[in-house]
């Protein structure tokens, strides 16, 4: 499979680009190949398509700054999406799917020339779409560093079984529209000090939909969606993050009369861990040594995500010294590698010395092992030192 190009690169536009920067660059690229200029040419056509899944993403504030710290794969735009989540561009999106952006950015019929979504014909009924429905979920270490299915129990709109989301008393409840004939929109004429201007706009009788209910869902009420549960079942992916948001298409709210349905957001939070602290795909441990140990050495036990595991001390370990457990940290949530365990050592001096210990301490202090050498001190200072750089 190619490697998908970068959606910045394909508007030709800066990481920084305002919103209105990027929605010109796409205006100027779904111009340049939209498929009825070229008749025929597939290239053309799949950098229509490029454009318009790039657009769909950085257009959205909330996709785009997921794009912008995990790439692809924070948005489902790497081979279909990760476990499940299209947070994205759905790669099998149809070209009508496509033309339908087209509202938004190019206000409407744009007029004249193109045959599909500009204007040249192609009358657009409206789909009413359901809300989306957001949750959140909160996840321990272990969950996130091996991923893990959570079933919900959501309150949303669901589907009227009465008119099977038609909104309609049974067969036959809808007609044409008398006014747009079908169409979802109407003609409106102005005559102004420039001359008489036409302009299409949402049909004001059946609001854009192209039917009218004669008789309405006494269920419903004629909206095709009545309130209540489903079970939803969630997987999360492994290497999520506090304040990362992932999307379920489609497990929204129902849409009014049989429409789209919106989709499911799940916020991720973390759990606090008692002994770790999490440094992106690292794990953080401060292990606080007893002097004897530090000085002698011996092996400790420290936490960790499956459990705890023995560490060997060397004899004369100093404070500040970071023991690295390769692999001991938490996966990607692209795939891409697994962080480490890094093990902060701190030695603890007694608050409180008996006589027999002072005296002790005492005849140790002038011994020459017992007062730092001047590579250590520097070795320690430089430590100290990189915590300001």
């Amino acid at each position: 499979m190619a490697e998908k190009r970068d959606y910045y690169e394909i508007l030709e536009v800066a990481k920084n680009a305002t919103a209105d920067e990027i929605k010109k660059a796409y205006r100027k690229k779904a111009i340049q190949y939209h498929p009825d200029k070229n008749p025929g040419n597939k290239e053309a056509e799949e950098k229509f398509k490029e454009a318009a899944e790039a657009y769909g993403v950085l257009s959205e504030p909330d996709k785009r700054a997921r794009y912008d710290q995990f790439g692809h794969a924070g948005v489902g735009g790497a081979g279909g999406g990760a476990s499940g989540f299209g947070g994205g561009f759905e790669g099998n999106m149809s070209m009508d799917d496509i033309f339908s952006m087209f509202g938004d950015v190019f206000g409407g019929h744009f007029g004249g020339g193109f045959g599909r979504g500009f204007g040249g014909g192609r009358s657009q009924k409206r789909v009413f779409r359901g809300a989306d429905l957001r949750l959140k979920v909160k996840l321990t270490l272990k969950e996130i560093s091996t991923g893990v299915e959570k079933k919900f129990k959501v309150k949303k709109y669901v589907t009227c079984n009465h008119c099977h989301g038609t909104g309609a008393e049974g067969t036959g409840g809808t007609e044409t529209c008398p006014t747009c004939h079908g169409s979802g929109t109407q003609t409106v004429t102005q005559h102004t000090i420039l001359g008489t201007m036409q302009s299409r706009t949402t049909c004001h009788t059946c609001g854009g939909v192209g039917t009218i209910i004669k008789n309405k869902c006494k269920v419903c009420g004629g909206d095709g969606i009545v309130m209540g549960e489903e079970v939803v079942t969630v997987k999360i992916p492994a290497g999520v993050a506090e304040g990362m948001q992932l999307s379920m298409s489609g497990k929204g709210h129902a849409g009014k009369q049989n429409g789209v349905p919106g989709d499911l957001l799940i916020q991720v939070e973390e759990e606090q861990h008692a002994d770790l602290i999490r440094d992106e795909n690292d794990l953080i441990y401060n292990l606080l040594l007893s002097f004897p140990t530090a000085a002698l050495g011996g092996s400790i036990e420290v936490p960790t995500i499956d459990g705890r595991v023995k560490v060997k001390i060397d004899a004369g370990t100093q404070p500040g010294k970071v023991l690295r457990l390769r692999g001991k940290g938490l996966p990607s949530v692209n795939g891409y590698g697994t962080g480490d365990l890094l093990v902060n050592v701190s030695v603890y001096v007694p608050e409180h010395l008996t006589t027999a210990e002072k005296t002790a301490i005492e005849q140790w202090e002038q011994a020459p092992n017992f007062k730092p050498s001047a590579s250590v001190k520097e070795k320690i200072f430089k430590k100290f030192k990189s915590f300001f750089d």
